[in-house]
């Protein structure tokens, strides 16, 4: 090691920190992306508000008017195991940052040790102590170190937003699972409704059957639409149970031993689509977020890479001290001291380091265009949902008019048919009809919903009167 003045050292010691505050690289600006547009396509009133980049999530899911829905929400965000991954990633990059920060300043150690040796009698034992501390120091000089923070950093915040996607994803699932499985509760309350009526109807065949006005046919259609009701009610308890199932493992538990009560008047509730919801919403998003953060992270690479192209500069110094007593062992005649400087430079490497640095351009080119693509996809599912949105609820009304006539026309031909005046083929299609009407008009309404966990996912959580009137 070169042994120099500590006066020259010192000197050395400030110019390495007036020259690391520079730092190679380009600086980090947010990439341009497709503008906001001044209003979604539909519904109509959707307009630009002010922008909504900290608007709060909040537990959206209130907006179902379930209480059990609540509760399933609240065990997801404490036990679900993805969501537990994610924010032990997000731990693990927050560390990773802490460990790469720590670069910027010295690294110090401090040894000692201590022996005691003798012989046969003939000669005096010994004794030997020895003390040393040492510290090393790579100066910054041309941002290396700080550009590696800079891009921990920004994959910690892209740490977080997914942590958050995840959150919004399971919170999503979760909602869209529950209301699928309250669908089939209906649903069975519908069939055993329309099984009861089946069963009336087949002891009016019947009826008719044995008082030689009916032909045998008209029972065995009966038995047969009786039999496909109680067929399609079974089938369903397959379907309830494996969203149950799914709900089990969404909120942590063993499937074996998670159960929802069924409810038979269950009625679909449907959030309002509020007017007025800034396009800038899209910012709360945390596909966007994550995307522009390896943006950040992939442009401080760069730095990074060009560093290489500079020299190194290290500092050393130490402090030694050894006696053969341990009250000798701090004065002064034992100490012996040392500061060192090491300067590195490459000279030849193929080009080593100019592949790197057109890496990492590279990389960070295909890091806007992911950004971008996020962003225009973003505003994809908005206008996708919202136009679900839409034309669900016009489709409801229809549907509720069909599912009313059609119970009218299965009234009325039941009527008729006790009167002699239809055969039991048009009451068997009046009631189909009118099954199939109700079905489907519950489906709607599940559908309608399900509509709204997706837009609320597409703009990146829900909304309050608070929040969007103070982003």
């Amino acid at each position: 090691m070169t042994r120099i003045p500590a006066k020259t050292a010192a000197a050395l010691f400030g110019v390495a920190l007036l020259t690391s505050a520079c730092a190679v690289g380009p600086n980090y600006v947010v990439p341009t992306t497709v503008a906001a547009p001044l209003s979604f396509k539909a519904p109509t009133g959707w307009s630009v508000a002010a922008p909504g980049d900290r608007l709060d999530r909040g537990d959206w899911w209130t907006l179902f008017g379930d209480p059990v829905l609540n509760d399933l929400a609240a065990r997801a965000e404490t036990a679900n195991q993805t969501i537990a991954a994610a924010e032990a990633s997000y731990r693990q990059a927050r560390a990773a940052t802490r460990e790469t920060r720590s670069s910027l300043f010295p690294t110090v150690d401090l040894s000692g040790s201590g022996a005691k040796s003798g012989g046969d009698g003939s000669t005096a034992d010994s004794e030997s102590y020895q003390v040393g501390i040492g510290a090393s120091w790579e100066p910054d000089l041309w941002g290396r170190i700080r550009r590696s923070v800079e891009s921990s950093n920004a994959q910690t915040e892209a740490s977080a937003a997914d942590l958050a996607s995840a959150h919004l994803s399971i919170q999503g699932e979760l909602a869209a699972n529950y209301l699928n499985l309250r669908e089939a509760d209906a649903e069975t309350a519908i069939l055993n409704q329309t099984i009861v009526a089946y069963e009336r109807a087949l002891t009016i065949t019947q009826n008719r059957y044995d008082a030689k006005i009916a032909p045998r046919t008209d029972v065995l259609q009966a038995q047969s639409q009786l039999a496909t009701a109680r067929s399609t009610l079974v089938g369903l308890e397959r379907t309830r149970a494996t969203y149950e199932n799914a709900i089990a493992v969404l909120v942590g538990e063993n499937p074996s031993s998670f159960t929802l009560a069924a409810v038979s008047d269950w009625t679909p509730v449907v959030p309002d689509v509020p007017l007025g919801v800034p396009s800038e919403i899209l910012q709360r998003r945390a596909d966007i977020a994550s995307a522009e953060r390896a943006v950040a992270a992939a442009n401080a690479t760069i730095g990074v890479e060009q560093a290489a192209f500079f020299p190194t500069l290290s500092l050393t110094g130490s402090a030694n001290s050894s006696a053969s007593s341990l009250g000798d062992l701090f004065s002064a005649s034992t100490n012996v001291w040392s500061l060192g400087l090491g300067l590195a430079e490459t000279v030849f490497d193929a080009g080593a380091r100019g592949a790197r640095v057109e890496q990492a351009r590279a990389a960070y080119d295909g890091t806007v265009a992911t950004y971008r693509q996020t962003v225009l996809t973003a505003f994809q599912d908005v206008e996708d949902q919202l136009t679900a949105t839409g034309v669900l609820a016009r489709q409801y009304a229809l549907l509720q008019e069909a599912s009313t006539a059609a119970d009218q026309t299965e009234a009325a031909m039941l009527n008729q048919y006790r009167a002699g005046l239809v055969a039991y083929t048009d009451v068997i299609s009046a009631q189909t009809s009118a099954l199939t009407a109700r079905r489907n008009l519950l489906q709607a309404g599940v559908d309608r919903q399900t509509t709204a966990v997706a837009l609320i996912q597409a703009l990146g959580g829900g909304w309050t009167a608070a929040s969007l009137a103070n982003p």
